[in-house]
């Protein structure tokens, strides 16, 4: 199983339009992020979570020529907005893109991409599949797939376990029901939007304390706002086996727990 991650951005990306903080102008590419999303490799077939607004750059970027499922955390713009450009990979598979999300989402996407769901549809929209999800686990492609559901203040926010990797993102809460799902987990993506207390997702000092409950050997953040810090400086400061994410970097979950970029 391979993870790239698309983007590791918060829901305005950083740089943020018109924003001249040292974050925003850095030179670093790692300060450079595209909203959150990443892309699994899993036995030959490519599995998106979540297609925010830069995915048709994340899958021109990273070279994406195929396209088997979406998996969606939740109906926020910065998560679904991109889906349209899914109707690239209808034209080069010739089928519609299986796509799992709660009820929630699916009206969201009925609602927000109304033309690929009409009855008469206009040629070259998109061709999507919705399967609903719930919190009960469920298979993709011979692989088991556990949710988490996590409190992204009052809202309810979907992550995924595949085997030994869980990914969570717009985490404020997590129950300790939810917690004994992830137990075990050996890769462990996680938000940690900023440093100052935020509604509804981790900030850097609650995004460590959950890494050290849940106890993996190697725990990632990511949407990530400019108010956290520079990537270089923040990294320093961080815990041994925890590791900020960025645009770019992959994972090979059998060689992971070797290499930290």
């Amino acid at each position: 199983m391979i993870i790239r991650f698309l983007g590791t951005g918060t829901s305005q990306g950083v740089p943020v339009i018109a924003c001249d903080c040292p974050i925003c102008t850095s030179p670093n590419a790692k300060d450079r992020r595209l909203r959150s999303s990443v892309l699994i490799e899993l036995g030959g077939r490519n599995i998106v979570i979540d297609t925010g607004p830069d995915f048709r750059y994340q899958m021109l970027r990273e070279h994406v020529t195929h396209l088997d499922a979406v998996l969606f955390t939740h109906a926020h713009k910065d998560h679904l907005a991109g889906l349209d450009d899914v109707r690239a990979f209808n034209r080069q598979q010739g089928a519609a893109i299986d796509i799992y999300g709660t009820t929630d989402v699916h009206e969201a996407l009925k609602r927000e991409f109304y033309y690929a769901f009409s009855a008469k549809k206009y040629p070259g929209v998109p061709l999507l599949d919705l399967h609903e999800i719930t919190s009960a686990p469920f298979t993709l492609f011979g692989r088991e797939i556990t949710p988490i559901e996590v409190m992204h203040y009052m809202m309810p926010v979907l992550g995924f376990r595949i085997g030994e990797f869980t990914y969570i993102t717009d985490a404020k809460t997590v129950n300790d029901t939810e917690i004994r799902k992830i137990t075990g987990t050996k890769i462990l993506v996680v938000n940690a939007l900023q440093r100052d207390s935020h509604i509804s997702h981790f900030t850097l000092d609650e995004a460590i304390a959950f890494a050290r409950r849940i106890g993996a050997e190697q725990t990632y953040f990511t949407h990530i706002s400019h108010r956290l810090g520079l990537h270089n400086e923040v990294q320093q400061e961080l815990p041994a086996g925890i590791f900020l994410a960025y645009d770019g970097l992959t994972l090979d979950i059998h060689e992971a727990l070797d290499e930290s970029s």
